[in-house]
């Protein structure tokens, strides 16, 4: 009796509880976004030649993103683990781009499994973790066969993982996959996705 008692009364708590809340218009708060309606445009490379050459850079301006974003995008041919390909955390960091921005990283957090076109590989987020700097970063990279496509975003002082939805859905779109399949060399070459 008692327990059917106590059980009544916080049943009837509660409902007291949602009932007076939805009166006074008190609700919870919203969730974040989980995808934002991001809008890229070509800019110009800004990091001087090295043995990688150059890519392409694409920047996506606070008001469509948030934060500005910009990614960094080029092949690395004959540079990826032939046998495994892109598989686990050091070979995206052994591959990654992230020294064109700081020399020094903090991972935040595991990597996670992309898919860009065919072509599978992983994505993960950074900090800077030298000086002052704390500007975060989304490293991404898939491959096909021996050769890489290695893509940085920086977000500035946002929180990468806010942003790297946005990132791995602009880089699996057509124009972007046509793309690094151009760059990797296999634009007369059938790939399906």
């Amino acid at each position: 009796m008692r327990k059917a008692l106590a059980l009544a009364t916080v049943t009837i708590g509660i409902g007291l509880l949602a009932g007076t809340a939805a009166v006074f218009g008190l609700r919870s708060p919203a969730p974040l976004p989980t995808t934002m309606k991001a809008v890229w445009n070509e800019a110009a490379w800004p990091f001087p030649i090295d043995q990688w050459g150059t890519g392409a850079a694409f920047v996506c301006q606070p008001a469509d993103c948030g934060t500005r974003v910009t990614v960094y995008i080029r092949p690395k041919i004959g540079f990826c683990n032939c046998s495994t390909g892109v598989s686990d955390d050091a070979e995206l960091e052994r591959v990654s781009d992230t020294e064109l921005v700081t020399r020094s990283v903090r991972a935040r957090g595991a990597s996670r499994p992309v898919k860009v076109g065919w072509m599978a590989g992983l994505s993960r987020s950074y900090r800077a973790a030298e000086g002052g700097n704390r500007d975060g970063m989304i490293s991404v990279a898939f491959n096909d066969e021996c050769d890489v496509v290695v893509a940085l975003a920086t977000t500035g002082d946002a929180d990468p993982a806010q942003v790297e939805p946005a990132v791995v859905s602009f880089l699996q779109t057509t124009p972007m996959v046509l793309w690094a399949k151009k760059e990797l060399g296999l634009e007369f070459v059938r790939r399906v996705w």
